[in-house]
């Protein structure tokens, strides 16, 4: 018999809060209430020592049904392609020029909160039309 786990995807970065704030915009996720005890999460940020502030952020969806993203800070910056990435789904169901449109309305969306287009990958025989993107630190990304 099969359990069903939750899972999170983490992020490696260099300013988590904001990225965390760019991916809340791209997929309409939310930030959490602050830890227990913390009217704010300014004050929770305020009782860490200092080399622990601004170190991790999170978003959730806030329909319970996405995973957790959770974003932590590294020292190192993004130097190689990314191994794992999100497709972002905003065209299923949709085929040719309506699709195109569709992930191009959206690509400009994004571009406004700070995204890079890299390039369109145009329909073949197998797949439709998708765009890979990178967010606002360097990871790449998919509209499909």
């Amino acid at each position: 018999m099969s359990s069903i786990k939750q899972f999170q995807v983490t992020f490696d970065c260099a300013e988590p809060e904001r990225v965390a704030r760019f991916w809340c915009e791209v997929l309409g996720y939310v930030v959490p209430p602050p830890p227990q005890g913390f009217a704010t999460w300014d004050d929770y940020t305020c009782s860490q020592p200092p080399e622990q502030r601004d170190s991790w952020f999170a978003c959730t969806d806030p329909s319970g049904v996405g995973p957790r993203l959770f974003f932590q800070r590294v020292p190192e910056g993004k130097v190689a392609k990314n191994r794992l990435h999100l497709d972002v789904r905003v065209g299923t169901g949709l085929v040719g020029e309506e699709r195109l449109a569709t992930l191009e309305a959206e690509c400009t969306r994004l571009v406004a909160l700070g995204a890079v287009r890299v390039r369109l990958l145009p329909a073949d025989e197998e797949n439709e039309s998708c765009i890979v993107m990178q967010d606002i630190e360097g990871n790449e990304f998919c509209l499909d």
